[in-house]
């Protein structure tokens, strides 16, 4: 991206205006709290959350609790609807589960990855940068909002919710619920058990430099993301049923999971550098060959 003033400057107004239009869109139904609608409150709350933890690490000049606010901004944020509902149901507390597991494995490792590592290089330029730094921070802020924005509609729904069927926050048990958990624990089960072998292939001095190809990444090239993808999968199909009129625009969560990491940030750039450290040995282009890139059967090579 630009390091340009202008164009930073720019960049962290549209991220703030998407996560208005969020807001307003979650705000549509749902409960309130002093009059202002929850789901706002919890879009404020993620943005805040990021500008706090930006002031230390830009006079400190340090990314190495980046990852770790970005996951637990999650979980913070779940908890403290979960808190403010009236009265909470199962489906609230359930994508209130379902985001903070999530949200404290994946800061917790990742935030063990890059002390282990000593630094994180994406933020090699630009720490140094006070405006810059503080983009960084603001798009972590909307992909919070984007992604939690389904389980927040859930979260927050009525009494008795809004969507069609009257289920909402004091619902018992459903078909949604059952479904949408069973995606939800394929997803995390399956993010963790890839993570957890790469991590034991990176600690093999044998191994390493080289590109892993055993357990589930025999499967997929990238089964983290394939999990990852259905963990908001399964959240979204949890919290929709009761969305009403503009909050269907939050199931932009699973979406933009998905192109987030297929089409910007994820996948792209991790292909684009392994075939820069392994593209000329045949070993490494019989992988691709065999392999999908990211669900099993699908898209080899």
């Amino acid at each position: 991206m630009s390091q340009r003033p202008g164009a930073i400057i720019l960049t962290i107004v549209i991220a703030l205006a998407i996560g208005g239009g969020i807001a307003a869109a979650g705000s549509a139904a749902g409960q309130t709290l002093g009059g202002i609608p929850l789901f706002a409150l919890a879009v404020v709350a993620a943005f805040g959350v990021q500008v706090l933890a930006y002031i230390p690490a830009v006079l400190l000049r340090t990314e190495k609790f980046f990852d770790l606010t970005g996951g637990l901004t999650f979980a913070v944020v779940a908890i403290g609807l979960l808190v403010a509902v009236a009265p909470a149901g199962v489906r609230a507390w359930m994508l209130v589960v379902m985001i903070v597991v999530w949200g404290v494995r994946l800061s917790v490792f990742l935030f063990v990855r890059v002390h282990a590592q000593g630094s994180d290089g994406r933020f090699d330029d630009i720490k140094t940068n006070p405006l810059a730094f503080l983009r960084v921070w603001i798009i972590q802020g909307l992909w919070v909002v984007a992604t939690s924005s389904a389980a927040w509609v859930g979260i927050t729904a009525g009494p008795r919710g809004g969507g069609a069927d009257g289920a909402g926050g004091v619902d018992g048990v459903d078909a949604w619920i059952v479904i949408g958990g069973l995606v939800w624990l394929a997803g995390i089960v399956l993010e963790i058990v890839a993570d957890a072998q790469k991590a034991s292939f990176r600690r093999d001095p044998a191994k390493r430099g080289r590109f892993i190809d055993r357990g589930v990444w025999a499967w997929s090239r990238h089964p983290n993301y394939l999990g990852e993808i259905l963990v908001w999968v399964g959240v979204a199909i949890v919290a929709l049923p009761v969305a009403v009129g503009w909050q269907w625009v939050t199931i932009i969560s699973p979406v933009f999971v998905v192109l987030l990491l297929t089409r910007v940030s994820g996948i792209p750039l991790l292909e684009k550098r392994a075939d820069e450290r392994w593209g000329d040995e045949p070993a490494y282009r019989e992988y691709k060959k065999r392999t999908p890139v990211l669900v099993p059967g699908f898209g080899r090579g």
